[in-house]
């Protein structure tokens, strides 16, 4: 996988090696690949995760959980999942008495987060969850909990963290590429169309834009800055005869408080295509458009615009991002660490975006909780 640490990635170490989990020693030893059970069969479980286990080298398909069971059995077909790897969520429990199983990656709504998670570990499975983590920070405590309460280790979908142009502006960043960082942007959108899907309905995707893309701006705000935000200020500009947004904001400019002084400048939005980023430092910054794409990413760095040069990343065992994420979750299993992205990461986020929303709709700044 990528050398994280070499990059200047740290992971932390740590954790208990629950009674039924792998044994890192023999899972090594063997080259046994763990098994993921992919739950849901949407258009992002189906069409970006499934394909790319047939690029890792340390897990694979092994279960599907579909509320369609022709669609599950066709797929699993497709991808070599065998008969007693199909589940629904009426009998999804019964992954318990099914060893082929490590792992349990939730591609669900964000109202469906908490529960599978929880009764995932409570199954005896590791978890691996999309983001954002879950609606509200109880419910992330509630499956951190869960997580802990099994000896199961909890990773948050954050793709982004193992993309390979996003891994090497943080390790330019950190090298002082760019002088000490002052200010970072971001804007991330794109058009939404469609009034009926879960993530326009309140109750299931927890809110609008800010939830489900500005989260990438927020994320990427705090891992290229390497610092925690002290305090938000942040403005919502909805039209609320739209359709669309009849319960979910449409955009939000949030302003980001960094304890060296460092400031962030972030937008989210569903009324417009945007997906970039810019570091800012003494001498020189970092721009990568498109940041956090699915594909595409390019980076330039330099003193000013006109001499601005592209980077390309160092090449490594992984040219996407999908399977540096899979196999990291499995070699964390494997040798008992701590995943990069664990359910802490998703905790404060989404602390982080209840605090956007409740300056957005107080009109003030509002200190983050820490």
């Amino acid at each position: 996988m990528i050398d994280l640490q070499r990059r200047g990635l740290v992971m932390a170490a740590g954790g208990v090696l629950a009674a039924g989990a792998v044994n890192p020693g023999w899972a090594a030893s063997t080259g046994r690949k763990l098994g993921y059970a992919i739950v849901g069969l949407g258009g992002y479980g189906l069409g970006r995760i499934i394909p790319q286990f047939q690029n890792c080298q340390h897990s694979r398909l092994v279960a599907l959980v579909s509320g369609d069971p022709a669609k599950a059995r066709k797929v699993a077909q497709e991808y070599g999942v065998p008969e007693r790897g199909i589940y629904s969520y009426s009998d999804f429990d019964r992954i318990r008495d099914n060893p082929d199983i490590d792992i349990v990656y939730i591609c669900l709504p964000v109202f469906m987060h908490a529960e599978y998670t929880i009764r995932a570990a409570q199954a005896g499975k590791h978890v691996m969850c999309e983001k954002p983590m879950a609606i509200n920070p109880a419910e992330c405590e509630q499956m951190i909990a869960a997580c802990r309460k099994a000896g199961k280790k909890l990773m948050i979908g954050y793709r982004s963290r193992f993309e390979p142009h996003n891994v090497e502006a943080i390790r330019l960043a950190r090298a002082g590429a760019i002088g000490n960082l002052r200010y970072f942007r971001s804007e991330h959108g794109f058009v939404v169309g469609d009034a009926n899907t879960w993530r326009m309905k309140k109750a299931q995707s927890g809110g609008g834009s800010m939830m489900d893309i500005g989260i990438y701006a927020l994320q990427a705000a705090r891992y290229m800055t390497g610092e925690e935000p002290v305090a938000v200020f942040a403005k919502e500009t909805t039209n609320r005869s739209d359709p669309r947004f009849r319960e979910v904001e449409d955009m939000i400019d949030f302003q980001l408080e960094f304890p060296s002084g460092a400031i962030g400048s972030c937008m989210s939005m569903y009324s417009a295509n945007r997906n970039q980023f810019v570091l800012m430092g003494d001498k020189g910054r970092i721009e990568l458009e498109p940041a956090t794409a699915y594909s595409g990413q390019r980076m330039w760095v330099g003193q000013e615009r006109s001499d601005k040069t592209e980077v390309k990343p160092p090449p490594g065992p992984y040219a996407n991002q999908w399977v540096g994420q899979l196999d990291h979750m499995a070699q964390c299993v494997m040798q008992n660490r701590e995943p990069l992205v664990p359910g802490e990461e998703g905790l404060r986020d989404i602390r982080i975006i209840e605090a956007v929303y409740r300056s957005a709709r107080e009109q003030k700044r509002i200190v983050v909780q820490s």
